[in-house]
């Protein structure tokens, strides 16, 4: 992940080997943590995700779930009828996680408020 230096503080490589670059900037994005948690009520068509995950652009949905399929977080599995439907849902590495995302989903459940409100003040602030 980092190596040391000689003041004993940690740089952050920018290759492949980088899980904090590689993995968890993925899924840092605007939407893979929405998408990711809207798959956790079981599969779902593009437009009922599109629906549930307000804001979103059919561009930046179709690519988030490309990526998120690339990344072995999602299935996509087409059904061969008319007309084609296809369906989303979480792998087992998906679900580990929203598993482990879940701690921070709920931290910022937990402290909304008070980062909402140090936002305010420091805008006050710094108008």
């Amino acid at each position: 992940m980092a190596t040391e230096t000689k003041n004993g503080k940690r740089i952050f490589l920018k290759n492949e080997e980088c899980p904090i670059r590689n993995v968890v900037a993925q899924i840092g994005d605007k939407w893979s943590i929405l998408i990711l948690f809207s798959l956790l009520d079981g599969p779902d068509r593009f437009n009922s995700l599109k629906t549930r995950i307000e804001g979103i652009s059919q561009r930046m949905l179709t690519q988030t779930l490309r990526d998120m399929e690339r990344d072995g977080y999602v299935d996509r599995t087409v059904y061969p009828q008319v007309p084609v439907k296809v369906e989303y849902e979480l792998t087992d590495l998906g679900r580990g996680l929203a598993k482990a995302a879940w701690g921070l989903v709920s931290w910022a459940d937990e402290h909304h408020k008070d980062i909402r409100s140090a936002r305010q003040q420091y805008d006050k602030e710094n108008g």
